[in-house]
């Protein structure tokens, strides 16, 4: 059987409810001074109207935070702009206080060698082989370089020789490279040598001192300096001895070294284009 949706109680419910709602509407219009019809339309509207004030509230909510959201966008970026380019600022400050160190001891070199003369220059790449020690230089032939000119620190410690020259570029083969045979001599004795880097089985590499006299007698760190040739100045500095022995003939000594320039850390080096051998 079909029931009847408007039952009694529901009809009942309903006419109560809209009765009260006159009566409401009529109290508010005596107490307040409107219209019965405008309070009917009020007490109606209310409920709409809150809803619609919600609704307004939370757009301009939304509004505001896509426009403050994209302002704070824009200002973070100019302030990382801002970070970046004190940062420049900062590594461009740190770069001139080393590069005006570094000249100031070049200064003292040449007033103590003033037959040298002198081009700077930066290390753009190292060779990335395997048993070889090399990096390229960014001037070359357009600033006087030529090939078997030697390379050494702002404090004269012998970095390698020019081996390869192009317009703007040079390769520097450092003194750990085994091609290099540097002459050399132990300063605080005289002792003389050869002195040439050597790769051990585990890929890393010394500074040797071959040729030794069988009963010279060598400390360890006495200085190793340049004993003068056509590619190398006399008295620069090779390293400090760490070791010495018996050579695998039996007939000689051998001393190993450690270098006196930081390799790992170069960054500037100094070509000596012209000297004179005393």
């Amino acid at each position: 059987m079909k029931r009847n949706f408007w039952t009694a109680r529901l009809k009942t419910i309903l006419i109560v409810a809209v009765v009260l709602a006159v009566v409401v509407a009529v109290i508010l219009g005596i107490t307040s001074g409107a219209t019965f019809g405008e309070n009917v339309v009020g007490t109606i509207l209310s409920p709409i109207r809150t809803g619609i004030a919600a609704i307004d509230r939370q757009a301009e909510r939304y509004y505001n935070y896509i426009f403050g959201y994209e302002a704070l966008k824009a200002e973070n970026a100019e302030l990382q702009k801002r970070i970046l380019e004190m940062e420049e600022d900062v590594r461009t400050a740190e770069q001139y206080q080393r590069e005006n160190e570094q000249l100031k001891t070049l200064l003292g070199l040449s007033e103590e060698h003033e037959d040298y003369s002198f081009v700077s220059a930066y290390i753009i790449s190292w060779d990335s082989s395997d048993y070889k020690s090399a990096f390229t230089i960014g001037k070359g032939t357009n600033s006087g370089l030529e090939e078997g000119m030697c390379a050494v620190t702002e404090n004269g410690q012998v970095v390698g020789l020019i081996t390869k020259v192009g317009v703007n570029w040079a390769t520097i083969t450092t003194i750990m490279d085994s091609s290099l045979e540097i002459s050399a001599s132990i300063a605080s004795s005289g002792y003389t040598g050869v002195v040439q880097g050597t790769y051990l089985p585990d890929g890393s590499s010394i500074l040797r001192m071959n040729y030794l006299l069988t009963d010279a007698i060598i400390k360890n760190d006495d200085q190793v300096v340049t004993t003068g040739s056509t590619l190398y100045p006399r008295g620069l500095l090779l390293g400090y001895i760490t070791n010495a022995s018996q050579d695998e003939t039996g007939v000689a000594k051998y001393a190993t070294l450690s270098p006196s320039c930081d390799l790992d850390n170069l960054e500037q080096i100094f070509i000596i284009t012209n000297y004179a051998n005393q």
